[in-house]
């Protein structure tokens, strides 16, 4: 058992904060409305309640899950008293448009990641990004299982690193080490295998065939976001986005 802090309930994080506490971990999370407005949804799922201080404190994982430029309106002070041996996780990717606005840095190839360190004055490890809510949620299967989905993992402390693969692993997922933070870019939207509901073989070997780099990812990222209505054809089920993203992000 680990204990956890969660900031952020959406769909992402309040989806890795229920599936860590049925997997039996001490889970606290937080949100926007502070203590009082996650109360709620903190009981139902198990989890504690908390606000943006608490529920880093006695932690040996925090998961940042809310919207990508927030992060840069947590507290500057969030992690001054927290111990440099917690991991912390940025779960988010950039979609420019939705809630904020373009990021020059980014946009001139600075990795997702690194912003987000930028911003929080602390290294991260770059994981549960690459698969839908949908698929967070309900396709979890036990270590050994058929059809196991894959999930990458990026990070530069690789004890830290480990643990993050642990709560993949807990999920009921294939963690698989995608290398350093630098190298994360090729798990940020639109990079081959992102989004897709693959097997850890079969995205290993769309990486494998795969000639994207940092730049052409930025590219493709871009007219998928111009694009996507018009590709899903106004279906926007799980398994038509599945089947758009398979063949744009290769």
């Amino acid at each position: 058992m680990m204990k956890i802090g969660i900031i952020g309930t959406g769909a992402i994080g309040g989806t890795i904060a229920g599936k860590l506490v049925q997997a039996g971990h001490c889970v606290k999370v937080t949100n926007s409305k502070g203590m009082d407005g996650v109360k709620d949804f903190a009981l139902e799922i198990g989890a504690e309640p908390a606000d943006i201080y608490s529920v880093v404190q006695d932690v040996e994982i925090v998961i940042l899950s809310l919207p990508f430029a927030a992060v840069a309106d947590l507290p500057k002070d969030l992690f001054d008293k927290v111990n440099r041996n917690v991991a912390v996780v940025d779960t988010n990717n950039y979609y420019p448009g939705i809630n904020y606005g373009v990021i020059n840095e980014i946009e001139d190839g600075m990795v997702e990641s690194r912003w987000t360190e930028k911003q929080i004055g602390r290294p991260v490890i770059k994981a549960f990004n690459m698969l839908l809510a949908n698929s967070l949620a309900n396709a979890g299967k036990p270590a050994g299982s058929k059809n196991r989905l894959a999930m990458l993992v990026a990070g530069d402390d690789e004890t830290q690193k480990s643990k993050v693969m642990q709560l993949v692993e807990d999920m009921g997922f294939e963690p698989i080490d995608n290398g350093c933070i630098e190298d994360s870019w090729s798990q940020q939207p639109n990079s081959p295998g992102y989004c897709c509901d693959y097997t850890a073989d079969e995205l290993l070997q769309v990486q494998k065939m795969s000639n994207a780099t940092k730049h052409s990812v930025h590219l493709n990222h871009k007219h998928f976001d111009a694009q996507f209505i018009t590709l899903t054809g106004g279906d926007f089920s799980h398994e038509n986005v599945i089947r758009i993203n398979r063949s744009m992000n290769r």
